[in-house]
This record gives structure tokens, sequence and C-alpha cells, in this order.
């Protein structure tokens, strides 16, 4: 029995009351990263958690080689052809970070460099080993060759609160400039003539808010704002269209959008409003130059009903483009994503039935000014449903081969190339499992769970075959219930689209079951999908969460005893808010980064997850309503402290995590939420581990990320009783 003391957190009593309702919150102390009492208090838990889980040391050693046994360490990923070169990156065994380089490019019909280069032929852009040297945390926001190859822009974190330090290297003589841009986000894009980059900065709310225009070779305080966005519920952002023809500006919150162009061969010259903010309505826009050189720009949007949106057409005949005509129709169900034009096809991501799918349309000899032929258009067919296939890296616009990837649950990830003429599919690369991985062994399915609505919930799941009984197939439930971890997120109409994982086979090979629940609040079916699991119906993600559980115990996929749940940042709130209404259903839940303290959080309009989130959760300040409907499941708010006997409540096993540097979701959001259900029973068996040096994405090195990936699996197992492989 372990008699390691608890560390308990002082409680310093705050009184907040809004809309009439008054809470006290006696850890809200914790946020002050500055105050020593906070850093003694997380380094207590921290220690604390080594020590209760020092006797899994061998099996996270054990679990973190497992992962390095199946990964090639020494690595070339498949090189991108832009111009007269060849891009890439690679890996070496040891080095905890990518390497970038690029090598001269033959004829335009080469076939695509697969070995490493003969030497002499490669260039080094940036070696992230390097570059990092002894930091225990290193990133790359932005790196982007100018389009005459001769110089690298390269923007780096080094604390991991997302605020990138943004320079300029020459690819000629290997130079660094001396204009240096501090506190600049992600948004990037180069003019033409490779003389003017425009860039993105944050305001104090780390929300990215302006666009700035920087001549390269002059200093940076002679930059000029371009353009910046003070309604505090919208983010800039910066790309390209694949015709170069312009640079796009989109200001976007979480349901509205507003578009603005830059003419990309006129640097100089002010953005032109393409598409007005309208409240409610959404937008992407596309330029392109079609085969007999007409220049056009394409759009999806949302309005008139086009819930899952539909695509438009309209002329660039130097103007705003004022008159729209109707290219796709929108079709209920099927959510149009994204569009990319090339000049022999278009391509339309949708996504319909919780699949992603690529929708082509042949556009060699046509025109868009009649509405594109569904009957006419193909589809990239999945290899092993349920799957994902994603539009790859193509960057130039002229290509009639076009890059594409695809995965699932027991298909390792490839990067192909379809010839939209002939149809025919090359595999150009598999992510190579070592270790005879083979896909066979494994079986995954797409299952159904019924809410308590009657809503239909898509769930993943994938297992080892082992787990089926003689003559058992692919959705029939193993011999016996099997232990089996559930992961879910459901927030920002964001999918949690089935993917192959080296890492997941330490799990499979021990007799577990992962499972997907692609609850409400997240993108897989469509637009309604989202709708039904946000705002006030954010209640939803949660109840479907919990059907999904109960689901996988009335088939006898699984048992509660064996059943864990693992959910991150939002989906973090998820595990939080199941923790409280349904906790019952688990063995053990795993809550990472977790989003737990909303209430406070969308209370305070100085945080990043705050005003322009509003549309996501509601907002709370203003709106009494949307103050209930948070406070009613807020995971902190909800802390349990007696059952309906009166007895001290106790939770299942739950594992809290977070980073000190994150300006997401602050660390003192697991920190508080630990603190309280310990104060609410000191038996709950609660743990909290916050990385000193690292932000929202955990550790920056990939070696790192694996052990920390072994930390967590480690507790994991132990709490599902499956330490040992399937096969001892």
């Amino acid at each position: 029995m372990d008699t390691t003391p608890l560390p308990l957190a002082e409680r310093r009593l705050t009184t907040t009351t809004t809309h009439g309702d008054t809470r006290v919150d006696e850890y809200s102390w914790l946020r002050d990263k500055e105050d020593p009492d906070t850093l003694a208090y997380l380094e207590a838990e921290n220690e604390h958690t080594e020590t209760v889980l020092a006797h899994l040391a061998d099996l996270r050693e054990q679990l973190f080689a497992e992962m390095k046994s199946r990964i090639v360490e020494t690595d070339l990923s498949v090189p991108v052809r832009r111009g007269g070169w060849w891009y890439y990156a690679r890996t070496e065994e040891g080095k905890n970070y990518p390497i970038h380089c690029r090598r001269p490019a033959g004829p335009s019909d080469e076939i695509v460099p697969l070995d490493p280069p003969p030497a002499g032929e490669e260039i080094v852009l940036l070696d992230e080993n390097e570059e990092a040297g002894g930091d225990d945390f290193f990133s790359v926001g932005i790196l982007s060759v100018s389009p005459d190859h001769s110089t690298l822009a390269v923007a780096i974190d080094r604390l991991g609160d997302e605020r990138y330090r943004l320079e300029f290297r020459s690819l000629t003589d290997g130079t660094r400039s001396t204009e240096v841009i501090e506190d600049v986000a992600y948004g990037f894009a180069w003019s033409n003539d490779s003389a003017t980059v425009f860039y993105t900065r944050v305001d104090e709310a780390w929300r990215p808010h302006q666009v700035w225009r920087h001549e390269i070779g002059s200093p940076a305080d002679r930059d000029e704002l371009v353009l910046q966005e003070d309604d505090a519920r919208f983010n800039v952002g910066l790309g390209k269209s694949r015709d170069h023809a312009w640079i796009v500006v989109s200001v976007a919150s979480s349901s509205t959008s507003e578009t603005w162009g830059i003419d990309a061969t006129s640097p100089s010259s002010q953005p032109i409003l393409l598409a007005e903010r309208v409240q409610g309505v959404e937008h992407g826009f596309e330029h392109v130059t079609e085969a007999s050189g007409r220049r056009r720009w394409l759009r999806v949007i949302n309005d008139a009903g086009a819930l899952d949106f539909r695509v438009e057409v309209a002329d660039d005949d130097g103007v705003p483009p004022t008159t729209w005509s109707t290219a796709l129709a929108h079709r209920a169900g099927v959510r149009i994503e994204d569009l990319d034009h090339f000049a022999g096809c278009l391509v339309v991501s949708e996504r319909a039935d919780a699949e992603t799918r690529l929708r082509i349309f042949d556009m060699a000899e046509g025109s868009l000014d009649t509405v594109l032929d569904l009957e006419s258009s193909w589809v990239v067919e999945a290899e092993r449903p349920p799957a994902t296939t994603w539009l790859g890296a193509n960057p130039e616009h002229t290509t009639t081969r076009l890059r594409f990837g695809q995965t699932s649950m027991v298909t390792p990830s490839a990067v192909c190339e379809i010839d939209v003429t002939t149809r025919a599919v090359t595999v150009l690369k598999r992510q190579e499992v070592l270790g005879g991985y083979d896909p066979t062994a494994y079986v995954t399915y797409r299952d159904w769970a019924v809410a308590d609505d009657g809503t239909r919930i898509p769930v993943t799941l994938v297992h080892s075959r082992s787990l089926l009984a003689q003559g058992g197939a692919a959705g029939d439930p193993p011999a016996v219930p099997a232990p089996c971890l559930l992961y879910g997120y459901g927030s920002y109409e964001a999918s949690m689209d089935p993917s192959f994982s080296p890492f997941r086979l330490s799990l499979l090979d021990r007799g577990v079951i992962f499972a997907i629940a692609h609850v409400r609040g997240g993108g897989e079916m469509g637009r309604r999908w989202y709708d039904e699991g946000h705002l006030a119906h954010k209640q939803n993600s949660f109840s479907d969460f919990a059907a999904v559980a109960e689901h996988l115990i009335d088939r006898k996929i699984t048992e509660t005893a064996r059943l864990a749940g693992r959910g991150g940042s939002a989906g973090g709130l998820l595990i939080g808010a199941v923790a409280n209404q349904h906790p019952e259903l688990f063995c053990a839940l795993l809550a990472e980064v977790p989003f737990v303290d909303a209430l406070n959080s969308i209370l305070d309009p100085s945080l990043p997850l705050t005003v322009g989130e509003y549309e996501e959760w509601g907002n709370p300040t203003d709106d009494p309503v949307a103050y209930a409907t948070i406070k009613a499941y807020a995971p902190y708010e909800n802390v349990r402290s007696t059952d309906p006997s009166g007895e001290p409540f106790t939770y299942p096993p739950m594992l809290l995590t977070g980073g000190l540097n994150d300006t997401r979701v602050g660390f003192w959001e697991p920190a508080k939420l630990c603190a309280r259900l310990r104060h609410a029973n000191p038996a709950n068996p609660i743990l909290l581990r916050i990385e000193m040096g690292a932000g929202h994405g955990g550790p920056s090195g990939r070696y790192d990320a694996w052990r920390e990936e072994a930390f967590v699996l480690a507790w994991l197992l132990e709490q599902l009783d499956a330490t040992a492989p399937a096969s001892s």
C-alpha cells in the first residue's frame, strides 16, 4: 500500500458573483506561475507522481524500447518538387529533430528520387538539431523558401509559448540576416519577386491580429502594418493561391469569415476586400488560372442554407468579384472541406459518413462556366476502410500527377501519386514498421452506438485478430470482454479520423482494444454534427461518449472494470465532464492538457481561449444562459464530494497532464482540478504531471515525446490490467 504523503494545495478562497450566482474558488492563486508557492506545488505533484509510479519504470523502458524498435530512425521523406529543386526532410538515429534539405532536380518528367542523394548533391537548409542546441524546447513554426529559391525564412520558438522569432538566411552564401522580427505567429507568405514577405503578429492574448509587410534587407522597424483586426473574436491568417497570383488574407472567427487579397506580383499594393464578413457565413477562397489563361476565383461558402457548403465561381477582372455562380451545389451530409485547382483537374476534399475522400473533376479541356458534373467526377478509393484520405503536397499548379496520402487504423500511412489522366495510383512510400508488422494480424471496423436522443454515433475500433473467437470476423465482439481504451475529442468541428500509429501496437499486442468515439461537436458527420455538439448543445458531446462506453459494455466488447478513457485539450474537457457525470463506466481516465476550468477561463477575456471562442462555448460574461450552460458541465465546477448516500465520493484513477508554458490551456487548469479533487476526498486516486519546460504540444523532441507516451501508456496498461504482452 502506498503511504506517500499527498501534496495538498493551500485553500485561498476567492469569491466571484456573476449573474447573481456566487462561486468560491479556493485555488485561483495557482494561475500565477511567478508565485514560488505555485511552482513548489507543481514540483511536489510531479515528485509525488514519479514516486507513486516508480514501480512502472521497467514497463516504461520496455514500452519506449518497443516504440523505438518499430521506428525507422534514420529516414527520408518523399521529396517534393518545386521548380529546379527537390525539397525533403530526413531524420538521423539518435537525433531529436528533422534536417531540412534540397537537391537539384532533373527534367520535368524525372521520377521522384526516393534514395539518399549522391555525395555533394544535398544542400542542408536547416538542421533543427544544431539549431536546438541544448534547449529543453525547440519548435519551428515557419520554414519557407523564397520563390526564387535564394532565401530561407525560419521562425523558431524556444519556450513552447508559440511566440516565434523570424529571421532570414541566404541559401547562396549561408549568411544570416540581421533583420530579426520578434513575436511572429504562424501566418506567412512570399511575394512573387522574392523581395517582400507578409507575416502575422499576435496581441497580448496570443491572438494573431495583424498582417505586416517586410522588405528583405531592410530593418524590421521599417515594416509596414498592412491590416489589423480589432474584433477579439477574429484571428488573421495568411496563405497564397496555388497559381501564385494572390496572397490571401483570411480574417475568421469560429463561425464567420472575411477575406482580403493582395496581388502577389505587386506586394506594395493595398489589400482588396474579396468578401466582407456576414455573421454566421464562412467561406474559403482559391484563385485559379485556367488552361486558356482565364483567371477566376473559386470559393466554398455556407450561406443561403448550404450547411455543408457549396462551390461558387466568379471572374477575376481586376476588381473584387461581385457576380458568383454555382459550380458545385450543396449536398446535405457531404461536407466540402477544401478545394484545390490544378491545370488539369479540380480536387474537392469531402467528408461523408465519418470518412474523408477526394473527389476529382477533369478540367483538362473544361471551364468553370457550367455546373460541375458529379456523374463524371470520380473518388480516390480507400485501400482498407474505415480510412483517411487527404491531398498531399502539390506545390506546382501544372502537375497532372497528384500527391495524396492515405491511412487506416491498421494500414501505415502511405504517400501516393495518382495520374489524373489514367487514374493509375503509385505508392511512392509507405511508413515502414520494423519488427515484421503484419496488418492482417489486426482487424478494424466501424460500429455505431445510439445516444440518449436516438442519434447514431460512429465508433472506429481496432484490435488484435487473436481476440476473436475461432471463425470470428471484424465487427464481431471478442471471445471474452477485453481491456479497451476509448478516445474522444468533440470540439471545434475537428474530426478524429482513423490513422495508423506504431505506438498503438504496444496496446494492441497486449490485448487492448482501441476505439475512437466520434462524438458530436466534431466534424465527422458534417456541419450538423458540429452544431449539435457546441454552445447550448455541448452536453451532447459528453452524453455521446458515455453512450459509446455503454455500447461497448453492452456488446461485451469490454467491461467497466477494463474500460479507460483518454482525451486531450478540449478532449480533456470531455474526459473531465464524463468523470463527473459517468464515473461508474470507467476504470481509469487520462486527461492531457485538459480544458477543465472552462467557466473561469471563458469568463477571463485576457486569456487566449476566451473572446475568440465565445462562438464555440458561449459568452458567460454577457449571457446568463451561456453562463448556466457552461457551469453545468465545467469539470472544475462539478467535482463531486459525496455520493447519494452522503459518503465521500471516490473517482476512478485519473492522470492529469499539462505544460507550464502552455498558452492554449493554462497549466493551472489540471492543477486546480487535481487540488479540488484531493480536497473533495483525499482517497481520490489522482495524479498530476506538469512538463516544466513545454507548451500545449508537450515535449518538442521526438525521443522525449516517445518517452512521454511510454509514461502514460504504462499507467493506462496497469489500470487496464494488461501490462504483459498477450503472447507471454
